[in-house]
């Protein structure tokens, strides 16, 4: 399908040409059609900082019951127990309880140490180099050491975890991801999980494969083994793929906007900001999806129940019935709610380690390399339709600190 842009108003999230920059499709979306349609791929979406907030918080209309990624909802695809993100309460509350207790802002803020040292031994070697990538070089290496750190992936397998992962969410330019038999198993994990309950750790594996509680119908019980392997599939894929994608961004924003750098390796108290700011401006997932239950009116059209709607959360972080000048990257941004973790019951639970992952790569890179500009003849943007972000951003450096 070919669409003039300055004329018929088209929103596809498998078009690279559109995901290479969606805002002025998002723009024209918020302004034209609040409530938008998609015949070939058959889904509705809102795209209004108002909307997107109501229909997250409104989960028994906007169920993840179903899956909260497009080409699931689509399938049919039966959930297998465990996968938190996909249900809805009372199985939400229960699963998603059992996670939560790693990812509290207390435990989080204990393995910054960590967090760092990861960072460091990545950077320390890229110094004097004169260039380095900020994917495949920090990007894709910093977060899958922390996750697996988390898991409890032993360290000589994280590497194969975080391509195992990647290779899951690649899709063939222009077409939806597959969504085919075994795309929501832990199969793979199933060595990783044996080998931990043979070695028992401070770690989520050991945690989960020890601990009872009492399930939706009451009963207390352990988890099966099946329930193991899918919430550590979900839980590798988070926690490699969105930080990953963050980190790449930060490269590209800040070289795009270096006075901004610059204030930020001057006083690097605005860091916590600019995260926040670089989650509002490029989020690393950019829709999220829901199943929708009934017949719901909205901009005065009704969609109807079993119909799929993207959640737009790029364009409702750039909503200007929300933020001032939306459209400009600003580090001095008065604090402010965002999309970009959803809201709600199924607020990113790993908001808080995404934060911190964000921070203090930001930190460890501007001591090292505080001007930088990217190498566009190496830059890519990855095929995904989930998470939008570089596959590869090399970047040639100046001015480094000795």
């Amino acid at each position: 399908m070919t669409v003039d842009s300055a004329t018929e108003l088209y929103y596809d999230p498998y078009r690279p040409d559109i995901n290479a920059d969606p805002y002025p499709v998002f723009r024209r979306l918020r302004d034209e059609a609040p409530l938008y349609y998609n015949a070939p791929h058959d889904f509705y979406a809102v795209s209004r900082f108002e909307d997107v907030e109501r229909c997250f918080k409104d989960r028994e209309t906007f169920s993840s019951a179903k899956g909260a990624v497009l080409e699931i909802i689509r399938s049919g695809l039966a959930m297998p127990p465990g996968v938190f993100i996909f249900e809805d309460p009372p199985l939400h509350t229960v699963h998603r309880g059992l996670v939560s207790r790693v990812f509290t802002r207390r435990r989080i803020a204990g393995i910054e140490r960590q967090v760092r040292a990861y960072t460091e031994r990545t950077l320390d070697p890229l110094v004097g180099r004169g260039r380095f990538d900020f994917v495949r070089d920090l990007g894709a290496e910093m977060p899958m050491r922390v996750i697996g750190m988390l898991l409890g992936i032993p360290e000589e397998a994280q590497e194969r975890v975080r391509d195992f992962v990647d290779a899951g969410l690649q899709t063939e330019e222009g077409r939806p991801m597959e969504t085919g038999d075994g795309f929501l198993s832990g199969d793979f994990f199933a060595e990783y999980v044996d080998w931990r309950a043979a070695h028992p750790s401070d770690d989520l594996m050991t945690e989960l494969l020890t601990l009872e509680f009492e399930d939706e119908t009451g009963t207390i019980r352990r988890l099966a083994r099946e329930e193991i392997l899918t919430f550590v599939n979900i839980i590798a894929g988070a926690g490699n793929e969105t930080t990953t994608r963050l980190i790449g961004w930060a490269g590209k924003v800040l070289a795009d906007h270096p006075e901004q750098r610059r204030r930020l390796a001057e006083d690097p108290a605005l860091i916590p900001g600019a995260v926040e700011e670089l989650l509002r401006f490029e989020p690393p997932a950019p829709h999220g999806a829901r199943h929708v239950t009934r017949d719901v009116e909205i901009h005065g059209r009704v969609v109807p129940a079993g119909s799929a709607m993207l959640l737009l959360m790029g364009a409702a972080n750039r909503d200007e019935r929300r933020y001032p000048d939306p459209d400009t990257f600003d580090v001095h941004r008065p604090p402010g709610p965002h999309l970009t973790f959803g809201v709600g019951a199924h607020f990113c639970l790993g908001a808080a380690l995404a934060r911190l992952e964000g921070r203090v790569a930001l930190e460890e890179v501007l001591k090292r390399f505080p001007e930088w500009e990217v190498d566009w003849s190496g830059a890519r943007l990855a095929s995904t339709s989930t998470v939008r972000g570089w596959d590869s951003l090399p970047v040639v450096v100046g001015g480094a600190a000795a």
